[in-house]
Protein backbone atom coordinates (compact mmCIF):
# COMPACT_ATOMS: atom_id res chain seq x y z
CA UNK A 1 0.00 0.00 0.00
CA UNK A 2 1.06 3.48 -0.61
CA UNK A 3 2.12 5.59 3.00
CA UNK A 4 -0.99 7.86 3.94
CA UNK A 5 -0.27 11.68 5.07
CA UNK A 6 -2.92 12.65 7.88
CA UNK A 7 -3.05 16.56 7.51
CA UNK A 8 -4.76 18.71 9.65
CA UNK A 9 -6.76 21.31 8.95
CA UNK A 10 -7.46 24.50 9.44
CA UNK A 11 -3.63 26.13 8.14
CA UNK A 12 -1.96 22.38 9.87
CA UNK A 13 1.67 22.58 9.57
CA UNK A 14 1.52 19.36 7.47
CA UNK A 15 0.58 21.35 4.30
CA UNK A 16 4.21 21.71 3.62
CA UNK A 17 5.03 17.79 4.42
CA UNK A 18 2.09 17.51 1.18
CA UNK A 19 4.47 20.10 -0.59
CA UNK A 20 7.44 17.45 0.32
CA UNK A 21 5.20 14.36 -0.68
CA UNK A 22 4.60 16.47 -4.42
CA UNK A 23 8.45 17.31 -4.54
CA UNK A 24 9.50 13.75 -3.90
CA UNK A 25 6.89 12.68 -6.62
CA UNK A 26 6.65 8.81 -4.99
CA UNK A 27 3.06 7.19 -4.60
CA UNK A 28 1.60 8.60 -1.30
CA UNK A 29 -2.46 9.00 -0.23
CA UNK A 30 -3.99 11.98 2.15
CA UNK A 31 -6.32 11.63 5.01
CA UNK A 32 -8.26 15.02 6.30
CA UNK A 33 -8.76 15.61 9.44
CA UNK A 34 -10.33 18.45 11.17
CA UNK A 35 -8.04 19.18 14.20
CA UNK A 36 -11.42 21.60 15.85
CA UNK A 37 -13.10 18.23 15.59
CA UNK A 38 -12.50 14.99 14.88
CA UNK A 39 -8.96 14.86 16.07
CA UNK A 40 -10.25 15.99 19.50
CA UNK A 41 -12.30 12.00 19.51
CA UNK A 42 -11.46 9.54 21.43
CA UNK A 43 -11.25 7.51 18.46
CA UNK A 44 -8.32 9.34 17.14
CA UNK A 45 -6.07 8.05 19.76
CA UNK A 46 -5.96 4.85 17.74
CA UNK A 47 -3.64 6.90 15.30
CA UNK A 48 -1.88 9.33 17.94
CA UNK A 49 -2.84 9.24 21.64
CA UNK A 50 -1.76 13.18 21.47
CA UNK A 51 -4.27 13.84 19.57
CA UNK A 52 -2.27 16.03 16.97
CA UNK A 53 -1.33 15.95 13.55
CA UNK A 54 0.93 15.13 11.12
CA UNK A 55 0.62 11.33 11.54
CA UNK A 56 2.05 8.81 8.51
CA UNK A 57 0.79 5.85 7.99
CA UNK A 58 3.27 4.23 6.42
CA UNK A 59 3.48 1.82 3.69
CA UNK A 60 3.69 -1.57 6.28
CA UNK A 61 0.76 -0.10 8.36
CA UNK A 62 2.35 1.28 10.97
CA UNK A 63 1.56 5.10 12.93
CA UNK A 64 4.46 7.24 12.75
CA UNK A 65 3.79 11.09 14.46
CA UNK A 66 6.16 13.81 15.06
CA UNK A 67 7.10 16.06 11.97
CA UNK A 68 10.88 15.47 12.53
CA UNK A 69 10.20 11.09 12.77
CA UNK A 70 8.16 11.67 9.41
CA UNK A 71 10.82 13.58 7.62
CA UNK A 72 13.15 11.19 8.64
CA UNK A 73 11.46 8.56 6.90
CA UNK A 74 10.88 10.30 3.90
CA UNK A 75 14.60 11.44 3.62
CA UNK A 76 15.44 8.01 3.97
CA UNK A 77 13.40 7.10 1.10
CA UNK A 78 14.45 10.19 -1.59
CA UNK A 79 16.67 7.51 -3.24
CA UNK A 80 16.58 10.42 -5.85
CA UNK A 81 17.26 12.76 -3.62
CA UNK A 82 14.53 15.37 -4.88
CA UNK A 83 13.88 16.26 -1.03
CA UNK A 84 17.25 15.81 0.70
CA UNK A 85 21.09 15.79 -0.03
CA UNK A 86 23.53 12.50 0.58
CA UNK A 87 23.65 11.61 3.57
CA UNK A 88 27.00 13.06 5.62
CA UNK A 89 26.95 15.66 3.18
CA UNK A 90 27.39 19.52 3.98
CA UNK A 91 24.44 20.09 2.44
CA UNK A 92 22.64 17.59 4.53
CA UNK A 93 23.98 18.92 7.93
CA UNK A 94 22.66 22.25 6.74
CA UNK A 95 19.20 21.22 6.16
CA UNK A 96 18.72 19.31 9.01
CA UNK A 97 20.17 22.24 10.69
CA UNK A 98 17.39 24.23 9.30
CA UNK A 99 14.96 21.62 9.85
CA UNK A 100 16.10 21.75 13.45
CA UNK A 101 15.24 25.50 14.23
CA UNK A 102 12.10 25.78 12.27
CA UNK A 103 10.62 22.49 14.07
CA UNK A 104 11.75 23.52 17.78
CA UNK A 105 11.65 27.35 18.51
CA UNK A 106 10.08 29.18 15.13
CA UNK A 107 7.46 26.29 15.65
CA UNK A 108 6.78 26.60 19.12
CA UNK A 109 6.95 30.23 19.50
CA UNK A 110 3.46 30.04 18.28
CA UNK A 111 2.47 27.82 20.78
CA UNK A 112 0.54 30.18 23.27
CA UNK A 113 -1.12 32.08 20.48
CA UNK A 114 -2.61 28.75 19.28
CA UNK A 115 -3.52 27.70 22.91
CA UNK A 116 -5.32 31.30 22.97
CA UNK A 117 -7.20 30.86 20.15
CA UNK A 118 -8.20 27.29 21.23
CA UNK A 119 -9.08 27.75 25.00
CA UNK A 120 -12.62 26.74 26.15
CA UNK A 121 -14.39 27.87 27.93
CA UNK A 122 -12.40 30.79 27.19
CA UNK A 123 -10.88 33.04 29.89
CA UNK A 124 -10.19 36.75 28.14
CA UNK A 125 -7.52 37.77 30.81
CA UNK A 126 -5.50 34.78 30.54
CA UNK A 127 -6.14 34.65 26.60
CA UNK A 128 -4.47 38.34 26.20
CA UNK A 129 -1.78 37.44 28.41
CA UNK A 130 -0.73 34.36 26.11
CA UNK A 131 -1.26 36.56 22.99
CA UNK A 132 1.11 39.35 24.02
CA UNK A 133 4.06 36.46 25.30
CA UNK A 134 3.28 34.69 21.93
CA UNK A 135 3.52 37.36 19.49
CA UNK A 136 6.87 38.56 21.36
CA UNK A 137 8.56 35.13 20.97
CA UNK A 138 7.12 34.86 17.16
CA UNK A 139 8.72 38.18 16.62
CA UNK A 140 11.94 37.54 18.35
CA UNK A 141 12.38 34.05 16.03
CA UNK A 142 11.20 35.95 13.01
CA UNK A 143 14.15 38.32 13.56
CA UNK A 144 16.46 34.77 14.20
CA UNK A 145 15.27 33.56 11.18
CA UNK A 146 16.01 37.15 9.34
CA UNK A 147 19.35 36.82 10.55
CA UNK A 148 20.01 33.28 9.15
CA UNK A 149 19.29 34.10 5.89
CA UNK A 150 21.28 37.15 5.70
CA UNK A 151 24.46 35.61 4.31
CA UNK A 152 22.74 33.01 2.66
CA UNK A 153 23.69 32.42 -1.09
CA UNK A 154 20.63 30.31 -1.96
CA UNK A 155 17.34 30.42 -3.60
CA UNK A 156 15.75 28.30 -1.06
CA UNK A 157 17.32 27.30 2.82
CA UNK A 158 19.57 24.57 1.73
CA UNK A 159 20.19 25.17 -1.74
CA UNK A 160 18.91 25.87 -5.11
CA UNK A 161 15.52 23.69 -5.28
CA UNK A 162 13.16 23.05 -2.00
CA UNK A 163 14.11 20.55 0.15
CA UNK A 164 12.18 19.23 3.41
CA UNK A 165 13.26 22.55 5.25
CA UNK A 166 11.51 24.41 2.93
CA UNK A 167 8.43 22.16 3.54
CA UNK A 168 8.72 22.50 7.71
CA UNK A 169 9.09 25.96 7.09
CA UNK A 170 6.01 26.82 4.35
CA UNK A 171 3.79 25.09 6.64
CA UNK A 172 4.58 26.91 9.78
CA UNK A 173 5.51 30.54 8.47
CA UNK A 174 1.98 31.58 7.18
CA UNK A 175 0.61 31.10 11.00
CA UNK A 176 2.13 34.65 10.98
CA UNK A 177 -0.62 35.94 8.95
CA UNK A 178 -2.96 33.45 10.31
CA UNK A 179 -2.67 35.16 13.58
CA UNK A 180 -1.84 38.40 12.59
CA UNK A 181 1.65 39.04 14.63
CA UNK A 182 3.51 41.37 12.03
CA UNK A 183 3.12 42.13 7.98
CA UNK A 184 5.75 39.88 6.52
CA UNK A 185 7.55 42.58 4.92
CA UNK A 186 9.35 43.32 8.19
CA UNK A 187 11.40 40.39 7.33
CA UNK A 188 12.32 41.08 4.03
CA UNK A 189 15.01 38.04 3.04
CA UNK A 190 12.28 35.29 4.70
CA UNK A 191 9.16 37.53 2.65
CA UNK A 192 11.03 36.78 -0.56
CA UNK A 193 11.65 33.04 0.11
CA UNK A 194 8.04 32.54 1.21
CA UNK A 195 7.07 34.71 -1.77
CA UNK A 196 9.24 31.64 -4.09
CA UNK A 197 7.70 28.72 -2.01
CA UNK A 198 4.10 30.15 -2.60
CA UNK A 199 4.88 29.91 -6.09
CA UNK A 200 6.04 26.81 -6.32
CA UNK A 201 3.79 24.48 -8.15
CA UNK A 202 3.48 21.51 -5.18
CA UNK A 203 3.17 24.09 -2.38
CA UNK A 204 -0.09 25.84 -4.63
CA UNK A 205 -1.10 22.10 -4.77
CA UNK A 206 -0.72 21.56 -0.74
CA UNK A 207 -2.68 24.79 -0.25
CA UNK A 208 -5.67 24.04 -3.02
CA UNK A 209 -5.81 20.43 -0.89
CA UNK A 210 -6.48 22.15 2.31
CA UNK A 211 -8.87 24.03 1.04
CA UNK A 212 -11.04 21.30 -0.36
CA UNK A 213 -10.33 21.32 -3.96
CA UNK A 214 -9.13 18.80 -5.87
CA UNK A 215 -5.77 19.95 -7.88
CA UNK A 216 -4.18 17.68 -10.26
CA UNK A 217 -0.38 17.47 -9.04
CA UNK A 218 2.15 15.31 -10.02
CA UNK A 219 0.25 12.33 -10.34
CA UNK A 220 2.18 11.32 -7.00
CA UNK A 221 -1.11 11.68 -4.74
CA UNK A 222 -3.23 8.54 -5.48
CA UNK A 223 -6.41 10.02 -3.41
CA UNK A 224 -7.83 10.51 -0.19
CA UNK A 225 -8.48 8.01 2.61
CA UNK A 226 -11.08 8.55 4.93
CA UNK A 227 -10.62 8.71 8.44
CA UNK A 228 -12.63 5.79 9.66
CA UNK A 229 -10.65 3.86 7.56
CA UNK A 230 -7.72 4.36 9.17
CA UNK A 231 -8.36 4.10 12.81
CA UNK A 232 -8.18 0.51 13.93
CA UNK A 233 -5.97 -0.71 10.92
CA UNK A 234 -2.49 1.06 11.81
CA UNK A 235 -0.31 -0.71 14.49
CA UNK A 236 0.65 2.48 16.73
CA UNK A 237 4.29 3.05 16.82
Amino acid sequence: MEPVLVYGVPAGSSMGLVAALEWMGQPYRLCRVDMLGEMREASYARINARHETPVLITDDGRSLSETMAIAAWLEARDTGRRISFEPHSPQADRMHQWMAFINTGFTGAFAPLWTALEMDPPDPHQQASLRRFGREAVIERHDKLEAMLRNSPHAFLAGERPTLADGLLIGVARWLDFHAVAEPGRWPRLAALRARLQADAAVQFALAIENGEQPRGTGACRGHVALADLIGQATPA
